[in-house]
């Protein structure tokens, strides 16, 4: 039986080969039989989860909690300068210039994606809003939300940073940036399951020393990354406390 390797739901599609090319590159350097599996929504990948059916994960920030305290995950790695950081805009015609300016009964759209959604609440409330009065606008993904901006269906959206940058200039000419979140230390981490973890040290090491390769390097970019960055596990207790305490 092969080992299981998912990626967080909310990888922007341009990187979607990406993944697969860097699955194959990470079994012919681990010699080990790694299959990829996607999941549209995060429910079904925390079933499988919960299932016990997963042993690599580039997991969400909100999730790393549940996969160290619940499942016995310990993570690897980072990709080197990249956090999670949160977006609220409005369409560009919106009158709204300051989150403040905002009041009960907003229509707000958003993805199933966690930790951007836990942000951007966060960031919602100088508008005085909650998830208790604002009007909930469900979107499959962000290139939705900014369909429901521009369509005159929501009045705000939330957005992952990383996602809101990646749609074209056409779409992003007609959405205005109200704010955006700079926690920093907030960020997706790739983590290792029981059933490998007699091998973490040694797959660390291959992933970091992974942009010293000239086939590495190129894998890379196909996920947007530069390199990956050792991940210690006080840095990960600390990031599961930040994201606990937002939580709160």
């Amino acid at each position: 039986m092969p080992y299981v390797f998912t990626v967080s739901p909310d990888f922007t599609p341009d990187h979607l080969s990406g993944w697969y090319i860097f699955n194959t590159w990470l079994q012919h350097q681990t010699k080990a039989a790694i299959h990829l599996e996607l999941y549209d929504h995060f429910q079904g990948q925390r079933d499988a989860i919960q299932a016990d059916k997963i042993d690599l994960i580039y997991a969400n920030p909100f999730d790393a909690a549940m996969l160290v305290r619940e499942k016995g995950f310990l993570p690897l790695v980072r990709a080197e300068g990249e956090s999670d950081e949160a977006i609220i805009a409005v369409s560009a015609d919106s009158n709204v210039t300051d989150v403040a300016e905002l009041a009960p009964g907003t229509r707000v759209a958003f993805t199933d994606d966690p930790d951007v959604k836990l942000m951007g609440m966060i960031m919602l409330e100088p508008g005085d809003l909650d998830a208790g009065n604002i009007v909930p606008v469900s979107a499959g993904n962000y290139v939705l939300v900014a369909k429901h901006l521009l369509k005159g269906e929501a009045d705000v959206g939330i957005f992952l940073a990383e996602a809101f940058d990646d749609l074209s200039s056409m779409i992003r000419k007609q959405l205005k940036i109200l704010v955006r979140s700079q926690i920093s230390v907030i960020h997706h981490s790739l983590m290792i399951g029981p059933k490998l973890q007699d091998r973490r040290a040694e797959i660390q090491q291959i992933l970091v020393d992974m942009d010293n390769d000239e086939k590495g390097i190129g894998v890379l970019t196909s996920l947007g990354f530069n390199s990956w960055h050792k991940i210690e596990d006080e840095q990960m207790e600390f990031m599961i406390d930040l994201m606990d305490t937002l939580n709160t």
